[in-house]
């Protein structure tokens, strides 16, 4: 008698002040009670939970995806200019011989940091247990000092001395060839000295110095560093080098800075930016994540449709209900809020529990997988398929904000039809047919 009487002295009530209060107390209390399972209409509470169920594990599942794709590509990105530089400056057809020079005018380019002149050259490295390519990189020591990736991550030995003799090589391909600090590993390159009989391939043994441990195994299974003239010596490139490595202060905004690098190295060289060396690679990244995002909204997408389903099967089991009320004095408004705060509360709480869900398995992603792994017994992220040492998770909050708005724009929308139609009910044909 209480709930049927409200809304005729609600009605009064607007009536009287000339405006509807939005979402009143009643119209809460009937949607939740609506959405509560009932014997006969228990079917729109299970409908209600699996929409509920699906939106939190959309929500969760676009948020925990998205933050890894972004934290794998912020930590490949920061692995491969950490050590490969943001621009490179080569010679057309042959090595750079006044590379001095040449480094000073790009050195005094404006927003230019670091320029290193370096030798590399592709190589086999051989140890008495086993054999492996590589890419040697011939640098001064001060240089490679300063490139912290290396020289921060360096696990047994010292980069100290490397000038006077020596490499430096990755953890992984030290653990391959079965070496350490102190053994001598043998280099061999086809680029050797011209004989009657062809080109006879160049073989150095050189004592390793130092192991280090980058965390992208691609570059920790094939790199190797030595001095600038011993590299200068084992290829052969006399008095030039290979290239000089460029950094510079922004390097998402490279290409503006390809134009007055150019003019200064002159025209006997030419420039190469760190887009242009793995475009394949980022642009691969790129459409993968957009791939996955739009297959992932379409769990949202049908946990939307879960609500529209629901909703309708309840107008349709509280016909009578919405026929009664509305010739107790119910307006169309009241009915029509009644029935969208019943598909809403749904898609908020599934919403907000979703975000919860995902930040907090970003949080503890590395610690999750590391569970899974030893529960399961299996390389969950292995580093030889996925080049990095651990999951990363980087939670952006722009994503993040447009992933829950997409969610409750979604759920919202869901509920406007069958509102609609509830509100729509003619309460004189309702009452006729029951």
């Amino acid at each position: 008698m209480t709930d049927a009487a409200y809304p005729e002295k609600k009605a009064a009530t607007e009536k009287k002040t000339g405006r509807a209060r939005a979402f009143g107390a009643f119209e809460w209390l009937l949607a939740m009670r609506y959405l509560r399972s009932r014997r006969r209409e228990g079917i729109v509470s299970v409908i209600a939970g699996i929409s509920f169920a699906g939106i939190m594990l959309g929500v969760a599942t676009l948020i925990i995806v998205m933050s890894v794709m972004n934290g794998f590509r912020t930590e490949l990105l920061s692995r491969i200019l950490g050590l490969n530089g943001h621009m490179f400056v080569q010679g057309i057809g042959t090595n750079i011989m006044n590379y001095d020079t040449v480094a000073d005018r790009v050195r005094a380019v404006p927003g230019v940091t670091s320029v290193i002149p370096l030798v590399d050259g592709q190589v086999m490295v051989q140890s008495a247990r086993n054999a492996s390519g590589a890419l040697v990189r011939g640098m001064r020591e001060k240089d490679l000092q300063g490139l912290g990736i290396v020289s921060e991550n360096v696990t047994v030995g010292s980069l100290a001395g490397l000038d006077e003799g020596g490499v430096a090589v990755g953890s992984r391909l030290a653990a391959n060839l079965g070496l350490t600090v102190g053994d001598n590993i043998t280099l061999l390159s086809p680029k050797g000295a011209i004989t009657p009989f062809g080109t006879a391939p160049k073989v150095g043994a050189f004592p390793i110095r130092a192991i280090f441990e980058i965390g992208m195994s691609e570059y920790d299974s094939s790199f190797v560093f030595m001095s600038l003239d011993e590299a200068r010596a084992f290829f052969r490139t006399y008095e030039g080098v290979s290239a000089l490595e460029i950094r510079i202060e922004n390097p998402d905004r490279v290409n503006d800075a390809v134009k007055p690098i150019a003019i200064a190295a002159g025209p006997c060289c030419t420039v190469v930016t760190w887009q242009q060396r793995n475009e394949s690679f980022f642009s691969a990244l790129q459409v993968e994540r957009n791939v996955m995002f739009l297959i992932l909204t379409l769990i949202l997408i049908v946990a939307s449709l879960n609500i529209i389903s629901g909703l309708i099967m309840l107008v349709k089991d509280k016909g009578r209900d919405i026929a009664v009320l509305r010739t107790m004095g119910a307006t169309r408004g009241a009915v029509m809020r009644v029935f969208f705060l019943s598909g809403a509360s749904i898609g908020v709480t599934g919403t907000l529990a979703g975000f919860a869900l995902g930040l907090v398995f970003c949080l503890n992603i590395e610690t999750l997988r590391q569970w899974l792994s030893d529960l399961s017994g299996t390389e969950l992220f292995s580093p030889e398929v996925y080049f990095l040492s651990h999951m990363p998770a980087e939670v952006d909050a722009g994503e993040v904000t447009a992933v829950v708005l997409m969610a409750l724009f979604l759920s919202f929308a869901a509920t406007l039809y069958p509102a609609w139609r509830a509100a729509s009910l003619d309460p004189v044909e309702a009452l006729r047919y029951e």
